[in-house]
């Protein structure tokens, strides 16, 4: 089935976003890619994509200066997010820490700043260091990443309540479905895919992958194993994907993906070939 109306979240706060965002990891790299990676990241704000997702780790700032060249002049359309790395989450640490990510990505705000992993660092300390952020306007909301069950219950232990957590999830990683995920769409935060498509791998070379695409037609002509791995977390409620686009070409596709709604039968053909977890796995990081 193809459709136009495309998937939305709404988050906690009350926050209506796109379900599907854009990833930045590894954007600034490459010096020779930089005027395609800004022109795919305003292609996607074009067509609504809103939410764009870095990190001060991604090439020590690179991909966060790459970011602030393609808001130029139109920061107002996007929804951005950037994480603290955990050695750099003291009180003190946190706010240097997202000073820099401002000044790399040239605006006065982040709509949401995460924890890009568990660390030695109290989550009270850093915790204590988003509240003083928010307070000063420097971000809107708090949030974490690549925490599992046990971290988060241990947050909520401290009535702490994040906004959203980022985690791995794809066909090829679907452990969360066991525990992660519903226990916090209970408790109301909403979760965000990175690295949905996988990373170019065997993955998109799945025969049932190929199979199902050669069966869907979105505006951009026949759909690819990408599209349809996109598609299948897309499905989700409370989930928001956020694949990396570095071309125009890709974040067409990645927009076209959203066309795409998978038939009872296929996600059938999908579990068979990528089988839902039956017991506890650790949370799978990349």
């Amino acid at each position: 089935m193809v459709t136009t109306s495309y998937p939305t979240v709404t988050l906690r706060n009350g926050i209506t976003l796109p379900a599907l965002g854009m990833g930045t990891w590894r954007m600034g790299d490459d010096i020779g890619q930089r005027d395609h990676e800004i022109r795919s990241l305003q292609i996607g704000l074009d067509a609504g994509l809103r939410i764009i997702d870095t990190a001060e780790m991604y090439g020590h700032g690179r991909s966060e200066d790459v970011i602030g060249e393609a808001l130029r002049g139109r920061r107002e359309q996007a929804f951005l997010i950037s994480k603290v790395l955990p050695h750099n989450a003291s009180y003190k640490g946190t706010i240097a820490a997202c000073e820099r990510s401002l000044k790399h990505l040239g605006t006065d705000h982040l709509d949401l700043y995460l924890l890009h992993w568990p660390g030695i660092i109290p989550f009270s300390e850093t915790l204590y260091a988003f509240e003083t952020l928010r307070e000063r306007g420097l971000i809107k909301d708090w949030g974490v990443s690549n925490f599992d069950t046990d971290d988060m219950d241990e947050l909520a232990e401290q009535g702490a309540y994040p906004l959203v957590n980022q985690i791995l999830y794809s066909l090829e990683y679907r452990g969360t479905e066991y525990d992660l995920l519903p226990r916090d769409e209970r408790a109301h935060i909403t979760s965000m895919a990175y690295c949905p498509i996988g990373q170019g791998g065997e993955l998109l070379h799945h025969p049932v992958l190929r199979a199902i695409a050669r069966t869907y037609e979105t505006s951009l002509g026949n759909a690819t194993p990408a599209q349809i791995a996109l598609a299948w977390v897309l499905r989700r409620k409370n989930m928001i994907a956020i694949p990396k686009a570095s071309t125009p070409h890709h974040q067409a596709l990645n927009i076209a993906a959203q066309e795409i709604r998978l038939s009872h039968n296929d996600l059938a053909a999908l579990d068979d070939a990528f089988p839902p977890p039956t017991c506890k796995d650790a949370l799978a990081v990349i």
